[in-house]
């Protein structure tokens, strides 16, 4: 799949260095010059200068022929504008918008701009949330594409700490996405092992909860252990 992310602030590196790592071809643009500098070091030629709100950069970049372009800078009207014009004026199937401003949502929508991602209604939601006693926390849906993410701290008595994850059984239509440990995220292979206290991020399709629950809490308990 070819990706195009605009921006490379800490989310757009961090995107498509992992996006690079399993095998996709990107484009990272970025418009300081500086910043391009720094990511150039370690992209090298999978990153690009310029600024992607004019049509000369993301046709350089390759924009008709890529498969999605995500845009995280941290301007909201570029980012819906970037989106907008890869949608409508080249076709792009797939595309993902920042929103670092919640009370611009309502605009993402009626442009049509979906799906659109905010990290601080992520924190108010996380805020909000009564965390039940399995530890299991209801992070997002992505309500067009019927998918789920969810967050689960896994407690010494949990039913998969210390197993690898390619030893899992998970169920169909889930998948395990990324483990946050020491502070430090990563995305998790089949030789990984989980430990207490890691905090694992699963994507999976709607109703299939309870069936995590009884895969990552306690053995014989069929709940997640909160530690």
């Amino acid at each position: 799949m070819y990706i195009i992310v605009v921006g490379a602030g800490k989310v757009g590196w961090n995107l498509a260095r992992e996006l690079l790592e399993k095998d996709h071809e990107v484009t990272l643009i970025e418009s300081d010059r500086r910043r391009y500098l720094t990511v150039e070091q370690e992209l090298e030629h999978n990153v690009s200068y310029g600024d992607a709100s004019e049509l000369w950069v993301l046709e350089r970049a390759g924009v008709q022929r890529a498969d999605m372009v995500i845009a995280v800078t941290g301007d909201d009207e570029d980012n819906m504008l970037i989106c907008q014009v890869a949608r409508e004026k080249y076709l792009v199937d797939q595309i993902i918008a920042r929103v670092n401003n919640p009370r611009n949502r309502q605009h993402f929508d009626l442009l049509g701009v979906k799906p659109s991602v905010s990290a601080t209604d992520l924190i108010l939601r996380l805020l909000e949330h009564e965390v039940p006693e399995y530890g299991l926390v209801h992070l997002l849906d992505l309500q067009e594409e019927q998918l789920e993410i969810i967050e689960m701290l896994l407690g010494k008595d949990s039913g998969v700490t210390g197993r690898r994850v390619g030893d899992l059984h998970m169920p169909e239509g889930s998948l395990l996405i990324s483990v946050l440990r020491a502070g430090k995220g990563f995305v998790p292979t089949a030789d990984t092992v989980l430990e207490e206290g890691d905090e694992v991020l699963a994507v999976l399709d709607p109703g299939k909860e309870d069936e995590l629950k009884v895969l990552f809490g306690p053995a014989g308990d069929g709940g997640i252990s909160s530690g």
